[in-house]
């Protein structure tokens, strides 16, 4: 395997793990609503328990696909730096 071929099934992994935890942290955060739900019937009101709860929920989602995303994005600039400083050094020793 070339390293090119390398750093790529790398940033394929990376990627794939990042989107697993945050189908995951959806997935919970679904069931969850579910949940609450099944304990708090809809009564007809918008400023019951149930709506501050799923409101904050749905907060609480945006909050982990937001930190997600940034984590992303934090790792890609790294490894972006990490690999260019990587390539001028192994074209300066040439």
């Amino acid at each position: 395997m070339s390293p090119i071929e390398a750093k790529e099934d790398g940033a394929t992994r990376l990627i794939d793990t990042i989107e697993h935890a945050e189908n995951a942290a959806l997935e919970a955060v679904r069931s969850f609503l579910d949940t609450v739900d099944g304990v708090f019937p809809h009564l007809g009101g918008d400023e019951g328990p149930r709506r501050k709860i799923i409101d904050s929920a749905f907060k609480m989602t945006e909050q982990l696909v937001s930190t997600s995303t940034g984590l992303a994005k934090n790792i890609l600039a790294v490894t972006e730096k990490a690999l260019s400083e990587s390539d001028g050094k192994s074209t300066s020793t040439k």
